[in-house]
């Protein structure tokens, strides 16, 4: 009892002599309060930097006649000329036309990345040997790409090659036929970013709750109803990212159409143009307003993303 009483008053004593909690909130040093906000102001100003200031000016120059070269007058402002130069001029226009090719072919290439993802999110003999087979053409540069595919479509090349084993003798100019030559390179596209979705898929897939894998087969659902109830509706937000990413990677496609036929036989891809229009043509006014047009494209296909694919919080449990 002597015992308590004392560790009563002892508990007493510094209870009466802690300060108030405000006066402890005061108490913290600046530099403690300060070094969450410095973190955060170290990335935020490279962000506004490298990315926000030269959005800014590419603004600014898409109402200019500005060749690149020499300081910006009064005289080089044109208004809105260059926006309607770009909705009316065929040859700018037309290039839209191509990036149809690479959209169609990104539904093929997200839904190759599913089924292989889906596939071998199940035990699956090999299964890590496939992931890698599967994933391996994204880490290579495009460039090597480029070159590779280069060789393998040219007349006598690999695929004529291979497909002379099979008596198929009269085949096309895969690069130099307009009629074939974008469906060459969005399939190169499509061998070359499948690996970039299937892991995306493949990851959301193994964050899936395995009880209701096995609650699913107690109840005798197979492999498709699986699929169909537990997969999908687990991996709906990361489909919406990649649907994202196909809308302005389709648009955006530059590295493979360059090096193959340098936007030769009607494969100039947007980005093709927005670039020989800036530094062949020296029209960087123009140019700039290609870009903005492109920027502002993303933003309303993301908007209508988010407006029919909303961040809903998917309870499977």
């Amino acid at each position: 009892m002597a015992t308590t009483a004392v560790s009563e008053k002892l508990s007493e004593a510094e209870t009466e002599s802690a300060p108030p909690p405000s006066q402890r909130r005061r108490r913290r040093p600046l530099l403690t309060v300060l070094t969450p906000y410095l973190f955060v102001a170290a990335a935020v100003g490279l962000l506004l930097l490298l990315t926000y200031l030269p959005a800014i000016n590419m603004i600014g120059y898409s109402v200019t006649n500005w060749r690149g070269l020499g300081d910006i007058t009064a005289d080089n402002f044109v208004g809105l000329d260059n926006y309607v130069k770009v909705f009316t001029d065929p040859t700018v226009f037309r290039v839209f036309y191509v990036s149809l090719y690479y959209f169609a072919a990104t539904f093929l290439q997200m839904g190759l990345a599913l089924y292989f993802a889906t596939i071998l999110s199940f035990s699956t003999r090999f299964s890590n040997l496939f992931r890698g087979i599967i994933f391996f053409p994204y880490l290579l540069n495009g460039v090597a790409i480029g070159f590779v595919f280069l060789y393998f479509f040219q007349p006598g090349g690999t695929l004529d090659t291979v497909l002379g084993w099979f008596g198929v003798d009269n085949t096309p100019l895969w690069l130099g036929d307009r009629s074939v030559a974008n469906i060459s390179l969005a399939a190169t596209s499509v061998w070359r970013y499948t690996g970039l979705n299937f892991v995306l898929f493949l990851g959301a897939i193994q964050s899936i709750n395995p009880e209701l894998y096995e609650a699913a087969e107690l109840d005798g659902a197979n492999r498709w109803k699986q699929f169909r109830y537990i997969i999908m509706p687990g991996i709906r937000r990361i489909v919406g990212l990649s649907f994202i990413l196909a809308i302005s990677g389709s648009l955006s496609v530059f590295e493979i159409p360059f090096i193959m036929t340098s936007g030769a036989n009607g494969t100039t891809t947007f980005v093709i143009q927005t670039v020989q229009t800036a530094f062949n043509h020296h029209n960087v006014g123009l140019a700039s307003a290609m870009a903005v047009i492109l920027l502002v494209i993303v933003l309303v296909v993301t908007g209508i993303q988010r407006k029919f694919f909303p961040d809903e919080k998917v309870d499977l449990t």
